[in-house]
């Protein structure tokens, strides 16, 4: 799990670094001030980062998937499958990303001017330009998305019917069965983070893509924007968060106050009772 964090959070590094300078400097100029070959590399890093993203946090809930769901399977997931997963997700977003500087569909300035996209315009053009619409929207949203939502309402099913079965089971088991949840829990809050931003930015371009030229005002379409650029902040304040709850329970757990457990006390009882019956005897010798 620490692998597919630390990779997320250098997408996130990167994605910030590579895009948003462009985006704030046209902001203040109020308008597109680096060209058609910044538009094109603003637009394939903001299409990279973000696919790799989403493909990511798909394998994410994938992991999360056997290792709570299938446990025979689950095991055997080792760092290495970890890291085939990654470049497997890297190379796709990539391939996805250069296709429109290939010649099928191109980057574009939004309609605001400040930042470059996919031309969604293209489904109002021709037949290709559908295709590679619907294809972009099938194999970078509409699939990982279902395989995300799939693994989790599988998890959530499963937790709720082994919670009596893992209390049977020994300490150690019911310990690592909880570290998975708690897992799984961060896992969920960072798949929701990501398709909270980027939704509203999907049906904004799906109406733009299949609607009228003027079907989205301008003004409209510059929050799902924004809202959508912001989804590589929303990971360090929720581990930032984990950190300080968990911090937070450590100290807490520092600080209370744990009765002897019912082992002990029977143990203890049983001792005094020896102790008594023993000040007994001596008694008894002694009157003698």
């Amino acid at each position: 799990m620490n692998l597919w964090k630390e990779f997320q959070t250098m997408t996130d590094r990167d994605c910030s670094s590579g895009g948003k300078p462009f985006l704030i400097v046209s902001c203040f100029a109020h308008r597109w001030v680096f060209g058609w070959i910044g538009c094109h590399w603003h637009g394939w890093s903001g299409f990279f980062f973000g696919c790799g993203s989403l493909i990511t946090i798909t394998f994410i809930s994938l992991d999360r998937y056997l290792k709570i769901c299938h446990l025979q399977y689950g095991f055997r997931v080792q760092r290495r499958h970890a890291f085939m997963c990654l470049s497997f997700a890297w190379l796709y977003a990539a391939f996805w990303a250069t296709i429109p500087l290939s010649g099928w569909g191109k980057y574009v300035p939004e309609p605001f001017g400040t930042s470059c996209t996919l031309n969604w315009w293209l489904a109002q053009a021709s037949v290709n330009g559908q295709v590679f619409i619907l294809s972009i929207l099938f194999f970078c949203l509409v699939l990982p998305t279902a395989i995300i939502v799939f693994s989790y309402v599988k998890i959530i099913g499963k937790v709720k019917l082994s919670g009596k079965e893992v209390a049977h089971f020994d300490t150690r088991i019911q310990e690592h069965n909880l570290l998975e949840i708690k897992l799984t829990k961060v896992a969920m809050l960072i798949c929701a983070g990501f398709l909270i931003a980027w939704i509203p930015y999907a049906v904004v371009s799906i109406w733009s893509a299949f609607g009228t030229s003027d079907s989205v005002p301008i003004k409209v379409s510059l929050v799902p924007t924004l809202f959508a650029k912001s989804a590589s902040m929303y990971n360090p304040i929720i581990y930032q968060l984990i950190d300080c709850r968990c911090a937070y329970a450590r100290i807490c757990g520092c600080f209370r106050f744990s009765p002897p457990k019912a082992s002990h006390r029977k143990s203890r009882a049983i001792s005094e009772t020896r102790g008594a019956s023993h000040l007994e005897v001596i008694e008894t010798k002694l009157e003698n």
